[in-house]
């Protein structure tokens, strides 16, 4: 098994959407980068810890490769949206990726030049650059455990039908060949 902790907007949509790929074996939605031990969401949703809504994703990378697991989260979230992903916005919410090792982060940076090849558009002033960051993985905490799986919980809620929805719908048919039936 290997795990990845990534951060691209709102947990809640990262979480559904690997949860949608076979080989992925589990998926916590929780905390990462920040400064504040044992965070909460309300502290979380101030921005003043530093955190970033992040996945720990743990995958078998003889079902699902690696590469795939990087390219996924490059397809669920825009890249290029400093800060935010659509209405959601502050720091809490940046595009990053916490390594937890050399190796790691290598792949990372690999997999960020990739994507830079999908994200060639302008958007506002960043002129299509993406803005992923690679933090070192520090401490992962847990988020609440209504914020587990909340999608699969929660499936007639409006953030749900509205935003989670299309990028689970994206992901399983940008890479089908790996999306559960």
């Amino acid at each position: 098994m290997q795990t990845f902790v990534l951060a691209g907007g709102c947990f809640w949509c990262l979480d559904a959407a690997y949860r949608a790929l076979r080989g992925v074996e589990s998926v916590v939605s929780g905390y990462a980068g920040g400064s504040v031990p044992s965070p909460t969401y309300e502290q979380i949703c101030t921005g003043s810890t530093g955190h970033a809504e992040a996945v720990k994703v743990t995958f078998d990378p003889e079902i699902i490769p690696a590469t795939v697991i990087l390219d996924a989260f490059f397809t669920m979230h825009d890249p290029r949206q400093l800060n935010h992903q659509g209405a959601d916005t502050g720091t809490q919410y940046r595009s990053t990726m916490f390594p937890d090792s050399d190796e790691q982060k290598e792949l990372f940076e690999t997999a960020r030049s990739r994507a830079s090849g999908l994200w060639d558009a302008p958007l506002g002033d960043v002129e299509g650059s993406l803005v992923t960051t690679i933090e070192p993985l520090d401490t992962f905490w847990d988020a609440e455990d209504y914020h587990q799986d909340f999608f699969a919980k929660n499936p007639g809620q409006g953030y749900c039908l509205a935003v989670a929805l299309p990028k689970v719908n994206k992901v399983r048919a940008t890479f089908s060949e790996y999306a559960k039936a």
